[in-house]
């Protein structure tokens, strides 16, 4: 936020040096380690009537204009590695069969993850910055927007449990909890993944919803 704050600093620029001032505070961790903790970034910066997005993965950035809806999502993590994430949605959630085939997952991403052969996140290197999914959008040409993690995107993306304009209008009458509510009520009826196959039952969800 503080990075951004200044509207002569691009988004690329400013999530870089948020990327090392978080790094810096942290001069006895090994940095460089694969495991190192790492997340998705969605942007989004209103200025001079235009507004300014950033997705890094999978965390998307959805406009609402008057054509319909504009979904900025960065999916090249689903590219990497197909046949360990079948193998994983081949098994029900909690079972030890998921749990391994998961942990085999997680531990070959971890190699390719922010390399120019596999996906970019936000970790301890600036560089991951510069791989984001940029772009400018006409103010007048957005009634609204949400910016919102994957574990909310999901109920179109994965579960098809609601189009974007079924979200948006939830989000205008109930507000982002109401939103996140029946996320959660949706994934309890499938508690196990055998409906909807997916690394665990529910994830992070965060939604931010602006209108003009």
């Amino acid at each position: 936020m503080a990075a951004l704050a200044e509207p002569n600093v691009s988004l690329p620029d400013g999530l870089a040096i948020a990327l090392e001032r978080v790094a810096a505070v942290h001069p006895e961790c090994d940095l460089a380690n694969p495991g190192t903790p790492s997340a998705t970034v969605a942007v989004l910066r209103q200025k001079h009537g235009v507004l300014d997005h950033l997705v890094l993965a999978d965390s998307p950035v959805v406009f609402e204009g008057p054509e319909g809806h504009t979904v900025v999502t960065d999916l090249r993590v689903d590219d990497v590695l197909p046949d360990l994430r079948a193998e994983v949605e081949s098994h029900e959630t909690h079972t030890q069969g998921h749990r391994e085939a998961l942990q085999r997952l997680v531990l070959a991403q971890r190699e390719v993850r922010n390399t120019p052969d596999g996906y970019w996140v936000a970790g301890a290197n600036p560089e991951a910055a510069r791989h984001g999914l940029t772009g400018s959008t006409k103010l007048q040409e957005v009634r609204s927007a949400a910016v919102m993690s994957d574990g909310v995107s999901r109920l179109v993306t994965e579960y098809g449990m609601a189009t974007w304009e079924e979200v948006f209008t939830a989000l205008r009458t109930d507000g982002p909890r109401g939103l996140i509510e029946t996320v959660r009520k949706t994934e309890a009826t499938d508690p196990t993944g055998r409906r909807w196959p997916r690394y665990k039952s529910g994830d992070d969800a965060t939604v931010a919803y602006c209108r003009w």
